[in-house]
Order: structure tokens, then C-alpha cells, then sequence
């Protein structure tokens, strides 16, 4: 049975709110240079409300949901009566090329999301699972690469009154059409040399999502002529501050990360990274402490009680609130050992 048919089967469905995900498919991989390299899935999620969005998931974020409900309500947990038989996550895997696992991954993912929301709706108003769903001001800020394995969309648009239809015209991005275009497949736009075309998305670099006289598909941008662009989108690179301390020479480095400014680096990750930006192996990583003394950086509970630490401190967009200060291991006249 359809989800939707399952929930409306339900005297509760309509009490769900719209932005509660009813499906969610993996439209495509993408290789991420965070503190590691590191590739995360672009999902597609629709919502009982009709709303279409991307998010952007490494495995690690599925492994921790799975974990957090299989401890809230998984079989085993005898204390709770909201227990249930919980979708199968495939099992990390720790040797191989990163890329080839994780388009192997694709179909084991979809059909894990697909069971997880055809789970009872005590499930799919859960926090965790109703937050690894949301799209994140970070997730909408990215620029999807390509979307390999994505139908485009086809929705309906609504019809309109003449005055609020020449007001959207006037508002919403456009393109003229600069030659006649006949789609080769239901999902393209069928189009004649000087139609306007509202367009609703940007499908990739060469492609269009738009829609004209009623109909909606996808075409190529080389056949319209652009007369209102999308909004320009934000650089969705953060930066991470690191003060280098070297044998001869000091230096300041802003380093490109694509992480969100809440993660929490692993201590690995972090010294890998800084060993190859200064290419140095015997460095040591450190951050200031309140008393403005450095503190070395030795494990990922150090890592944690830094991150922690810059919460209190005033943060600058897209910037790490946290800084690194990178130290030749040997070198401990940097910190401070009066009593």
C-alpha cells in the first residue's frame, strides 16, 4: 500500500502537520572536502504538503538517526509501549573506494527511507527523524552538482486569475524561448520561438525546469534566452581560521571547508587536514582557552571541549567560531607552564 493511502487510512493524517516527509529518494552523490573527504547524498524529500526540497546526508547521519530509534524503538526496549520492527541499515563499511560505496549504497538507502516512512506516525513525528528530514539553512544553500538520478519534477501549476498571473510574470524568473523546442519524452517542455516561460528550478548547468501554457518540463538552456535569473545563490563554503606557527615564519591561513558550522570535527580528520595544507607531519594542534593560554589538541574529547567553548564567543558568517593554532610538536615554549 501507497504511504499516502496508509496515513490517510489513519484518523490522525490530517492532523499531521505539511512539512512531515511522506518520501524521500536519492537523487545523486556528491564529493564533499570537509575535514575529510567525504561524499553525502542528495535527497529529494516531498512532504504531506506538497513541498519538494534537497538535503544533503553523509551515511554517518543515517547510522546515527538508526541508532538513536533503534534505542527509542526497537524491540528490545522493554520500558517503552511505542515499539516497532525497524528498516534494515546497511552496514558500514570500512575498506574500499569511497565513492564506489557509496553509489552502491543508493538503492539500500532508498528502501530504508522508504520503510522508515511508512513507519507509524508516532515515528514520523519523532524529533530526530522529523530533523533528518528538514532542510537546514545549509542544505539550502548548496548548489546541487548534477542530479543523475532524479524524474524531473512534473507538478501541476494552479491556474490563476489574469491579474495575479501578469503579477507572477512580472516576478518570477523567466526565460524567451529563442527557438522552437520539441521534447523527445513526457518530461521535456514543448515550446515555440518566442514563448515566455516561467522557470521553477535549475535542473543543472545545461538544464531548465519551467513551465508554459499549462504544461511543465525540462529543457535546454541553450534554446531561451533569460530575461529574470534565478536569485544568485550564497557561496556555501565555510572557512576555517588557523594561525601556523613555523620555525622560522608565522602565518595566518583561511582554510575552505564544506562542513556546517555546528559540526564537530573528529581529531583525526582535523590533524590529517592540517598536516596537509602546511605539509608538515610533526605539528600539534592547539586553541586558546578563555585565559587566552594555547591547549593542545589530543583526542576527540579535546576537540569537543574546544568546539564547546567558542559557543560563547560572537561568530562571523561563514567562519568557524573556532580557531586552530598549529604548532611544531616539539615546541612547547608556546605554552604557558608558569605556575
Amino acid at each position: 500500500m501507497a504511504l499516502a493511502q496508509q496515513l490517510r487510512a489513519e484518523s490522525d493524517f490530517e492532523q499531521l502537520p505539511d512539512d512531515i516527509a511522506v518520501s524521500a529518494n536519492i537523487a545523486d552523490i556528491e564529493e564533499k572536502r570537509g575535514f575529510t573527504s567525504y561524499f553525502v547524498f542528495v535527497i529529494e524529500v516531498k512532504t504531506k504538503g506538497g513541498s519538494k526540497y534537497l538535503i544533503y546526508r553523509r551515511y554517518r547521519q543515517f547510522y546515527a538517526l538508526q541508532s538513536k530509534l533503534e534505542e527509542r524503538f526497537g524491540p528490545e526496549n522493554k520500558t517503552s509501549p511505542f515499539t516497532c520492527n525497524l528498516p534494515v541499515l546497511p552496514a558500514k563499511v570500512y575498506m574500499g573506494v569511497k565513492q564506489e560505496i557509496a553509489e552502491m549504497r543508493i538503492p539500500a538507502l532508498n528502501a530504508y527511507m522508504k520503510s522508515l516512512l511508512s513507519l507509524p506516525i508516532w515515528v514520523l513525528m519523532d524529533e530526530d527523524v522529523r530533523i533528518f528530514f528538514y532542510q537546514s539553512s545549509y542544505d539550502s544553500e548548496q548548489v546541487p552538482q548534477a542530479l543523475r538520478r532524479l524524474r524531473p519534477r512534473t507538478r501541476k501549476v494552479k491556474s490563476e486569475s489574469p491579474q495575479g498571473a501578469i503579477f507572477d510574470r512580472m516576478a518570477a524568473p523567466r526565460a524567451e524561448a529563442l527557438f522552437d523546442f520539441t521534447g523527445n519524452s513526457k518530461l521535456e517542455l514543448n515550446f515555440k520561438v518566442g514563448d515566455v516561460i516561467i522557470l521553477l528550478s535549475r535542473i543543472n548547468k545545461d538544464w531548465l525546469e519551467g513551465t508554459v501554457h499549462g504544461a511543465t518540463g525540462i529543457f535546454p538552456q541553450s534554446f531561451v534566452k533569460i530575461l529574470k535569473d534565478f536569485p544568485e545563490e550564497e557561496d556555501p563554503t565555510n572557512w576555517l581560521r588557523c594561525y601556523y606557527y613555523g620555525d622560522t615564519i608565522s602565518t595566518t591561513k583561511d582554510i575552505a571547508v564544506e562542513e556546517d558550522l555546528s559540526s564537530t570535527p573528529l581529531f583525526k580528520d582535523l590533524l590529517q587536514l592540517m598536516r596537509r595544507e602546511f605539509q608538515r607531519e610533526d605539528i600539534a594542534l592547539n586553541y586558546r582557552d578563555a585565559e587566552g593560554d594555547l591547549v593542545r589538541l589530543l583526542s576527540d574529547e579535546d576537540v569537543v571541549l574546544m568546539v564547546r567553548q567558542a559557543q560563547r564567543l560572537p561568530s562571523q558568517k561563514h567562519l568557524f567560531p573556532w580557531k586552530l593554532h598549529v604548532t611544531q610538536k616539539d615546541d612547547y615554549v608556546v605554552y604557558n607552564t608558569v605556575p
